[in-house]
């Protein structure tokens, strides 16, 4: 899917929700665990029922790899659904992969020509050669990690050189070099507020993909006034918030009122700052 692609199915749907595809076996309806493949048989139902209002989701490997080769089995199930069923739907693996060139192709490999996703997030630390074997297929993406959410950010992140230069802002500088807008996102966290604004500075044309809002507390309307661009710029993740908001056999249609409030409100937003 290229830039003006996605940017076409946020005018149409009025939304830039990605819908984190976060499955915890632990925390799905009881009634799903009688199932042959209750992963899958989640996803699928949150996925029919939020896909009106959403145009983007985000498996998160964790939660599959962690129930092993069923879990990834699940994973590779859910992907082809959307696939087939709504296939305007942007996918993010969220795996934050990045190792040497040789295992970075391997990933990208794994991402791009097993799982078939549009994106692949990745983390920066190693550098330029653990981050371009992810840029070699045309419209496939690297969302690249440069200001999160967690409080462990402060960690690394926001340190600053002799120059005054903070992390976050170096790897949104340098990375610019590997790719353009077309092909690289930046993942920035809901909770960073005000610094959206630093970050536009750096990537004025890049789409960020956002975490956060929900249950970690962000603000969709900072972000949106501080982040969005003409092109809006943003895919604002929600996870937990919408995928859980009820326990019961009427989960989906609970979680499609969840996605449907979020639209709501990035209609507004659009309609305030585009």
């Amino acid at each position: 899917m290229t830039k003006q692609q996605l940017f076409e199915q946020i005018k149409e749907k009025q939304s830039f929700l990605c819908v984190g595809l976060d499955t915890d076996i632990k925390k799905i309806p009881g009634h799903l665990l009688e199932t042959e493949d209750p992963i899958y048989e989640f996803n699928k139902a949150i996925v029919d029922a939020t896909a009106p209002y959403c145009v983007a989701y985000k498996p998160n490997l964790a939660f599959y790899e962690s129930e092993g080769t069923e879990g990834w089995m699940s994973l590779e199930k859910t992907v082809a659904y959307i696939r087939q069923r709504y296939p305007k739907q942007f996918i993010i693996a969220d795996a934050k992969r990045g190792d040497i060139g040789n295992t970075s192709e391997m990933y990208a490999r794994t991402f791009f020509d097993v799982l078939k996703s549009d994106a692949v997030t990745v983390a920066p630390y190693m550098g330029a050669d653990s981050v371009t074997p992810f840029l070699t297929q045309p419209e496939r993406w690297v969302v690249l990690l440069a200001l999160t959410s967690n409080k462990g950010s402060l960690d690394f992140q926001m340190t600053a050189d002799t120059n005054g230069e903070r992390l976050f802002e170096k790897v949104l500088r340098v990375s610019q070099q590997w790719a353009s807008a077309d092909q690289m996102m930046y993942v920035v966290g809901a909770t960073q507020g005000k610094l959206f604004e630093d970050v536009r500075k750096i990537v004025p044309d890049h789409f960020l993909l956002v975490p956060g809002v929900g249950a970690q507390g962000g603000s969709l309307e900072e972000v949106c006034r501080y982040g969005m661009n003409k092109e809006c710029g943003l895919l604002v993740n929600s996870s937990r918030s919408i995928i859980y908001a009820d326990q019961g056999e009427d989960f989906a249609r609970v979680a499609a009122q969840e996605a449907a409030k979020l639209q709501v409100e990035m209609k507004e937003m659009l309609n305030k700052y585009l």
